[in-house]
């Protein structure tokens, strides 16, 4: 009798442990939380290929911690942000990830830069308990997690993901444009594999095969064998799986040749940087996006504060990554608040799962995670340089 107490005792501990949420299963660091602050970390491109999005970032994050500091914290809270330098090196990312969580003891790492760097180093963040929230990519690694893995619920993404909104750009643009001859030149890495497989996916869908696919190495400045080949093909839709000077020098080649056709840029290339280093060359150019350039001569309201705010601090225009990096610190700060005045690891993670939503001043998507969910949203623009400026072409796109 007492042998069937105990084995059913037994029995409906283990149901209850088989029944307990995965989230309860996952360590969250404690770390970074003190009575008067919370320490959060990034690492960014400051000084490699793509510090034209590392440095703006990091400006906008250090403008909304300035801000939540000014209006008295979270919960009372300062919050104090250590940033390192990865120079788009995974390497680099992979020591000062180690850094942050070892010597720096940080809370949750918010807004890491790139696919390659975000995703040699997420592990080291995942071990610890640390985490990893709206990373500056948007490859599927960074929010796609297997319930079976408790750590991977550390991972939260708030960018618009490459495989979705590739394939809503490129729905439309073959509606709109109806080319016969779509084709691809991308990063070969994370990232440019990401782009590609929205491009492939949307492709199959419509029953379309790719006249050329030709790829580069993260790091290359000739493009010249790669827009050759498409020319050969008579591609007259080319998607872009590029980030900065690799879009410049792709179109600067296409001229080269005389060549007159559409390009389709993924995501990274719908900044303010590639018309300013581009120029005549980039006109024209479409790509993805998630919300409108902020430009100070046109802004109205908040964001017309927020970019005079910007240029008083650092001296120059904002531009569309230091939206990205402000709205990511700014989305952790409201999360942080909405898990309360005894802010643990546990209760973060529980507010982000919440179903609450973060809405920016940008008229951006918004924010909105579940437990199932780890990705805000996947509403996409098509916007097009006209006249040396991002213009909305079509927003509102779903997939």
């Amino acid at each position: 009798m007492r042998l069937s107490i105990l084995k059913a005792a037994l029995l409906g501990a283990a149901f209850g442990l088989a029944a307990l949420p995965a989230s309860a299963q996952t360590k969250v660091t404690n770390n970074g939380i003190t009575p008067t602050e919370i320490v959060i970390g990034t690492h960014q491109d400051l000084s490699g290929p793509i510090k034209g999005w590392g440095v703006p970032v990091l400006n906008g994050m250090k403008l909304a911690v300035e801000e939540i500091n000014a209006a008295g914290g979270i919960n009372g809270r300062k919050l104090r942000l250590i940033a390192e330098d990865s120079a788009y090196d995974p390497k680099k990312a992979v020591l000062a990830s180690q850094k942050l969580v070892e010597k720096d003891k940080i809370f949750a790492m918010v807004g890491p830069m790139g696919s390659p760097t975000v995703i040699a180093s997420q592990d080291i963040l995942f071990d610890a308990g640390v985490l990893q929230l709206f990373p500056l990519t948007a490859a599927e690694f960074t929010y796609k997690f297997d319930p079976k893995k408790p750590q991977e619920r550390l991972k939260f993404s708030n960018l618009l993901p490459y495989v979705e909104s590739t394939r809503a750009a490129l729905k439309y643009m073959v509606e709109q444009k109806k080319p016969k001859a779509v084709c691809i030149m991308y990063q070969d890495d994370e990232y440019g594999k990401n782009v590609f497989d929205g491009f492939t996916q949307q492709l199959d869908a419509m029953k379309m095969k790719p006249a050329a696919v030709t790829s580069y190495k993260r790091g290359a400045s000739d493009f010249s064998s790669q827009v050759a080949k498409m020319k050969s093909e008579n591609c007259d839709l080319v998607v872009l799986g590029t980030i900065l000077r690799e879009t410049i020098g792709a179109m600067a080649e296409a001229k080269k040749l005389g060549w007159d056709v559409t390009f389709l840029g993924a995501t990274p290339t719908n900044i303010p940087d590639t018309i300013g280093l581009g120029k005549d060359t980039v006109e024209g150019l479409y790509a993805a996006g998630a919300f409108e350039t902020p430009y100070a001569d046109t802004a109205k309201g908040r964001v017309k504060e927020w970019t005079e705010a910007y240029k008083k601090m650092f001296g120059t225009e904002a531009n569309t990554q230091s939206v990205i990096g402000y709205n990511a610190v700014m989305t952790f700060a409201f999360f942080a608040e909405l898990a309360g005045k005894e802010l643990t690891g546990a209760k973060m993670l529980a507010a982000l799962e919440g179903g609450k939503a973060y809405m920016d001043i940008f008229n951006s998507p918004p924010s909105k995670f579940s437990n199932t969910n780890h990705l805000a949203n996947t509403i996409t623009q098509v916007q097009q340089v006209k006249n040396g400026r991002w213009v909305v072409i079509k927003d509102g796109l779903a997939f």
